[in-house]
């Protein structure tokens, strides 16, 4: 079986418009991330009715993230060896199975088991339908791209925050509605053309390919601290920062909580949205400056129990959120070329799932001795720290490209590569070849 190199030019009896994919493809990838923010609201309630700790609750999260990093590493490119559509409709299927295991879980194992067997069908999703969109809507899928993991965590968790708030069968209800929309994208996609050439090889892309080409080390270890602390503010949203409202505020509605977590992800898809047009260099300053001071705003409304002076800071920090994750991969990746950007994305993504899981963790530990509020005081204060340090790092470096030698040969020549190309114009004295918006 083969696909077209252009499946919108030709299409086949019988398949969807390319279009329709489109649109399919970007709800299926929403509706993903909503299925991974779903849980959020409900910990609470999984606290009080299986005696969960804090640390616990934090574990049933790390099996989501973890889980998702080994599919990305392991099934990420498996789609363009046997199609997208069969990557697809299997990672759909073993989101429904995710869906019936919450909604029948009776214990924290099988909350685990559900949570991990929904990051694998979220890691499989993610790429293939990121190469989806790119096949059939190349001038608007970076934006599309970039959009549809922010959107579809603010949904999941505000809607699960709503139902579980003023809905019956809370720890039933969302997931039954996420089951049906997956079943529903799965009954359209069936249809989907086939846009990747099947090819030889599947098992061996199981193996994990992790590369940081030399050209980019340097400027990769300048915004690691700032990946870290981005990725580990996030997660510490996603675990803990529900039952933190409730702690600070005494607010036991769940849909406040949820309020403040989807206000994170939301305001950093409308950052990416509106600020798609700034240099990655002014991205990530700006990112880096509004991701500190929205969460010393955050910290002062936790210390003195204002719920508004949280949302905020949260909206503040959520500009630094999705600034920083734009202008990050838009300052790394034009150092890679086409077959080195896998191994990059990889290694990107390792440190950024082990800094969206292991933090929280710790303060999962830490909580029970010292209490959630001082607990969130202490992350907060690392998450400065790091955005910090990536600054003072980057700040030195910004007028020069810190990877300047490498781009030139050993007669001081610029070398021939889009990648330079796109990183550095001025430095070769040519226009940019193509833009990285977006």
């Amino acid at each position: 079986m083969s696909a077209s190199s252009d499946p919108c030019a030709s299409p086949r009896c019988g398949t969807l418009p390319c279009y329709v994919t489109t649109f399919t493809a970007v709800a299926t990838a929403i509706t993903f991330a909503a299925s991974g923010g779903a849980p959020t609201p409900l910990y609470h309630q999984y606290q009080q009715h299986f005696g969960l700790t804090p640390f616990m609750i934090t574990i049933i999260f790390a099996a989501y993230v973890l889980s998702l990093l080994l599919a990305l590493l392991t099934v990420g490119s498996l789609s363009d060896y046997i199609g997208r559509r069969r990557a697809i409709l299997a990672a759909l299927a073993l989101n429904v199975l995710a869906m019936i295991l919450f909604m029948t879980a009776g214990s924290a194992i099988e909350l685990i088991a559900a949570r991990a067997m929904q990051g694998f069908a979220t890691g499989l999703a993610t790429t293939t339908l990121a190469a989806t969109i790119l096949d059939t809507d190349r001038v608007r899928a970076p934006i599309l791209n970039s959009l549809t993991s922010f959107a579809g965590l603010s949904a999941g968790t505000l809607g699960a925050g709503a139902l579980v708030t003023f809905a019956p069968a809370p720890e039933q209800l969302i997931f039954v509605l996420l089951l049906v929309l997956s079943v529903l994208e799965a009954a359209i996609l069936w249809f989907m053309p086939e846009t990747a050439m099947t090819k030889r090889g599947a098992l061996a892309s199981l193996r994990p390919h992790v590369h940081v080409p030399r050209i980019a080390r340097r400027s990769f270890a300048a915004v690691t601290p700032v990946t870290i602390a981005s990725w580990a503010l996030s997660g510490f949203y996603f675990s803990l920062m529900p039952s933190v409202v409730r702690a600070a505020t005494g607010k036991a509605l769940p849909i406040v909580g949820s309020l403040v977590v989807a206000t994170l992800t939301f305001t950093a898809a409308i950052a990416v949205l509106v600020l798609r047009t700034l240099t990655p260099e002014k991205l990530f300053l700006l990112g880096i400056g509004t991701l500190v001071i929205g969460l010393l705003i955050t910290l002062a409304g936790v210390q003195y129990q204002n719920l508004g002076v949280m949302l905020c800071g949260t909206v503040v920090g959520g500009v630094g959120l999705g600034s920083v994750f734009s202008g990050t991969l838009r300052r790394v990746l034009p150092y890679a070329e086409p077959g080195e950007r896998a191994g990059l994305l990889s290694a990107y993504y390792i440190v950024g799932y082990l800094s969206f899981s292991l933090p929280s963790l710790a303060a999962g530990f830490l909580a029970p001795f010292v209490g959630l509020t001082l607990t969130a005081e202490f992350y907060g204060i690392g998450v400065v720290l790091l955005a910090v340090l990536s600054l003072g790092i980057t700040l030195p470096t910004h007028e020069a490209p810190s990877d300047q030698n490498a781009l030139l040969d050993g007669r001081g020549a610029c070398k021939r590569s889009q990648s330079i190309d796109r990183a550095y114009p001025k430095l070769c004295g040519e226009t940019s070849l193509s833009s990285m918006r977006g």
